[in-house]
């Protein structure tokens, strides 16, 4: 299932590596999510058997992709970035887990791209900051430090693969988020119901992958930030992580002020107040189907921010120290309860 937004030169490029991968029985759908010029010509060039589903506007890329799986039938879900075009052997790989791993209810493709014409890791994982900051997990790193398969906290949504009934009883991807932090959030919530989530790094996709950010771009990716931990996050380790956050949201306002995108912050903040009879509810269907202790809902977060987008001065020395102290204290309350 791959959802499309003006995406005709990404789709040519990613069509072609799919339809090699595909085995008898297998459904591709592509959702367009009201692009100008409809993907159809695309599509019926290079896999002229998919189906092609018309949103008629930009629904948000979550919206399109709960419309894309409900249109399927088989017994996995698999989101598909259009510019994460499947490498040989991607289709094999991908399916082994579903027979191999009957504990994992999710796992992801190993995501590489590349940086000055050199293929590396784009993405093994994703990790999740207990402040709900995440980050494409081993970017720039070489592939060949990644083999195998192991289980992983939470995933990058370029190439998952979700077991249909796990993806029926999470309810698929929240459509309030639009766009960003949903791989996060159902992640989460996976793992949250008692399924495992794994990474298939012999399943390859060759992610066009270039960071760039605007503000929308940090709009819903603030907003769904603390959106996720709001409706993830057990009760004990949301109040024991608040001052933390209460902090973090001070710097980041100071941060987004010297970068110019404190308007896109406030204007997070504004929607998410909006959103918040909804975020209650939505926050007590989770975790009454919540079915491990917030200890182990714990051991899916870390108290490192690691990536290299992420200003220095928070990644090591002084501020790498406290945070780790501040989360030794806080595993260390939790297991008490």
């Amino acid at each position: 299932m791959i959802v499309a937004y003006e995406s005709g030169p990404e789709l040519g490029r990613t069509l072609p590596g799919l339809a090699g991968e595909l085995a008898q029985g297998d459904e591709v759908i592509v959702v367009d999510n009201g692009s100008k010029v409809s993907p159809r010509d695309v599509v019926a060039e290079h896999l002229p058997a998919a189906t092609v589903i018309e949103m008629g506007e930009n629904a948000g890329f979550t919206a399109a992709t709960n419309r894309g799986a409900a249109a399927s039938s088989g017994d996995l879900v698999l989101m598909l970035n259009p510019d994460a075009m499947p490498e040989p052997g991607f289709g094999e790989a991908i399916r082994r887990p579903f027979a191999a791993q009957p504990d994992w209810g999710a796992w992801m493709a190993l995501v590489a791209c590349r940086i000055d014409g050199q293929k590396v890791v784009n993405s093994w994982s994703n990790p999740v900051h207990f402040t709900g900051i995440c980050w494409a997990g081993g970017h720039g790193e070489p592939l060949e430090r990644v083999g195998g398969k192991r289980e992983i906290g939470v995933a990058s949504g370029a190439a998952l693969a979700v077991r249909r009934e796990v993806w029926n009883q999470v309810g698929g991807l929240s459509e309030d988020f639009f766009l960003y932090q949903e791989d996060t959030d159902i992640s989460l919530r996976i793992q949250a119901v008692g399924h495992r989530i794994g990474l298939q790094a012999e399943a390859v996709v060759d992610h066009d992958y270039d960071f760039h950010s605007n503000d929308r771009k940090w709009f819903w990716l603030e907003r769904n930030r603390l959106a996720t931990v709001i409706r993830n996050y057990p009760a004990p380790l949301l109040a024991l992580v608040a001052p933390a956050l209460l902090g973090t949201e001070l710097v980041l306002l100071a941060v987004s002020a010297k970068q110019g995108w404190l308007g896109a912050k406030l204007k997070s903040y504004r929607d998410l107040i909006r959103w918040l009879p909804r975020l209650r509810r939505e926050r007590a269907q989770i975790q009454s189907a919540r079915v491990i202790p917030a200890s182990q809902f714990a051991d899916l977060l870390t108290p490192d921010l690691d990536s290299p987008l992420i200003p220095e001065f928070a990644r090591k020395g002084l501020v790498r120290a406290m945070l780790r102290t501040y989360w030794r204290v806080v595993r260390t309350l939790l297991a008490r309860r």
